[in-house]
């Protein structure tokens, strides 16, 4: 593909990571089931092991750097087999014991456990919320700040360009969770992040029937100990899911982009319900962080939070809806709802739902949602 920075989103999207057209051959070839390759003489080439490479996921990692840093030839992406797995590789390969990591303590729930693995290697863990820019207050002397924005599951957003200037000239690298904006949402690589990482799983692939997770950087030195612990891990995608990752990547900017208008929907039809508190979406003008996310993201995601007076009225209005899957994903081409206080582990009410819009029609699914709140307050 030729410089993506001349296509917009859709374009890139359709034609990110294709392999040059050859006769008779598919345009997205076939996934590659290899666990070893033909290696006569010297170990020398692309392919070696099925441990260290995969023509498969040669073309999803180019897809993917060209939508998260289009126009960079230094753009390097390894893919992982699942969104967990590319969080574990950067913390666990920049970091060593006595050094300090910066952390959201309001991020995604596994956040926590891995502070604990953290500070069992002897890493200092530092957190703060994402809102008001708070984990500015905790930089001095970390080696790694991580950010997550917006926050899953609260919403909330932080400025990205000013978070990692300031980290930068502390001497601090900075990893940016993209996942829920995707990178048709924001770019954090040319907002001067070291780091962009995502589960794959979610709306970046968005059909709900695959793992996957991916780090992309722009400095080759950061993503040799990466690799290398991609490597040690194992922590590897299988070429089918790789394959349908990259076949799904072709319409992500049509979810995208009802995805996001219907959340925006849904929020609105919501603001202003009595039984409703806590509404949140970045793309909602009253939204504490609409102006900063304005600012720093091009779509405002598919995913709206708001809560409901009690566990048991969030439950029936759960019970009540019939386009909206219960679910504890998103990102999906169907819309998915769940009670996140049922899990533990996020500080938020009981009443608490992380809402998921899908690629419904909109007047449908927003009719949905206001008939399961009327029916959930009788």
């Amino acid at each position: 593909m030729s410089d993506s920075t001349e296509f917009g989103d859709g374009t890139r999207a359709v034609r990110a990571g294709l392999p040059e057209p050859v006769k008779h051959e598919p345009s997205l070839p076939g996934p590659v089931f290899a666990a070893h390759y033909h290696l006569p003489g010297d170990p020398t080439g692309p392919y070696t092991y099925g441990r260290d490479e995969n023509p498969t996921w040669t073309l999803l990692e180019r897809a993917i750097g060209e939508l998260e840093a289009p126009g960079q030839d230094g753009a390097e992406t390894l893919v992982f087999s699942s969104g967990m797995a590319a969080v574990s590789a950067v913390l666990f390969s920049q970091l060593r014991a006595g050094d300090v990591a910066v952390l959201p303590n309001d991020g995604y729930q596994a956040l926590p456990l891995v502070r604990e693995q953290l500070e069992a290697y002897g890493i200092e863990v530092r957190t703060a919320p994402t809102a008001d820019n708070a984990q500015l207050d905790v930089l001095d002397g970390a080696k790694l700040l991580w950010i997550e924005t917006p926050s899953n599951p609260g919403l909330d957003v932080c400025d990205i360009r000013r978070l990692t200037e300031a980290a930068h000239a502390r001497g601090c690298r900075v990893a940016v969770d993209n996942t829920l904006a995707t990178p048709l949402g924001q770019r954090p690589l040319e907002l001067g992040a070291d780091f962009s990482v995502a589960s794959g799983t979610k709306q970046l692939t968005g059909h709900g029937d695959l793992l996957l997770g991916y780090v992309v950087t722009l400095d080759a030195t950061l993503m040799t100990a990466v690799q290398r612990w991609r490597k040690i891990t194992g922590a590897i995608p299988g070429p089918m899911e790789a394959w349908l990752a990259h076949r799904s990547l072709a319409t992500l900017h049509l979810r995208a982009d009802r995805q996001s208008a219907n959340a925006l929907a849904v929020a609105e039809a919501l603001n202003g319900r009595p039984e409703v508190t806590g509404l949140r979406h970045p793309g909602l003008p009253g939204d504490p962080a609409h102006k900063i996310a304005s600012q720093q993201m091009r779509r405002y995601g598919c995913v709206v939070s708001f809560s409901l007076p009690t566990r048991a009225h969030a439950d029936l209005f759960l019970d009540a809806l019939r386009l909206v899957d219960g679910a504890t994903s998103f990102g999906g081409v169907r819309s998915t709802a769940e009670r996140r206080g049922r899990w533990g582990g996020d500080a938020v009410p009981e009443g608490f739902i992380r809402f998921s819009a899908g690629a419904e029609d909109t007047d449908d699914l927003v009719a949905d949602v206001l008939r399961a709140l009327d029916e959930s307050a009788r």
